[in-house]
């Protein structure tokens, strides 16, 4: 995961992966090495989300150009302070 996420921190690298495993969604793995070597797999559950995230890439594919275009015409509100 580490290799495919560019500029994460070690620190919430660790702390995305227990929670993933936390959840059930992968498993951990330590081997007893020096130093110690800890490997990481989807579990059946974590593999049943790649489904439905495959629709929700291909939704973000089709509709890139629109998000993109809604940001760039986007005009925050201004902000009225209190009195």
């Amino acid at each position: 995961m580490r290799r495919e996420i560019e500029d994460i921190s070690p620190r919430m690298h660790a702390q995305t992966l227990r929670h993933l495993e936390k959840d059930g969604v992968v498993s951990r793995h330590v081997y007893p090495t020096v130093p110690p070597r800890v490997e990481y797999s989807m579990t059946p559950l974590g593999r049943s989300f790649f489904s439905p995230l495959q629709h929700l890439i291909k939704w973000a594919d089709e509709h890139h150009d629109q998000v993109r275009q809604a940001r760039d015409a986007y005009v925050a509100p201004e902000s009225h302070e209190a009195l």
